[in-house]
């Protein structure tokens, strides 16, 4: 998920797609918090780990 959003970011900022900018910075956050959880030892959806 967080590449995927790192790939939306550079796309939309290349091309000037504000749309990909933002869902771009969505997924890099929700990315980001469901990798924070699963290395603090967190279930995430039912998962031990969150890859």
């Amino acid at each position: 998920m967080i590449a995927l959003g790192i790939i939306l970011l550079i796309i939309g900022f290349l091309t000037g797609i504000s749309i990909l900018w933002t869902i771009g910075v969505i997924l890099l956050v929700v990315g980001a918090i469901l990798w924070i959880m699963g290395a603090m030892g967190h279930a995430v959806a039912g998962r031990r780990h969150y890859w």
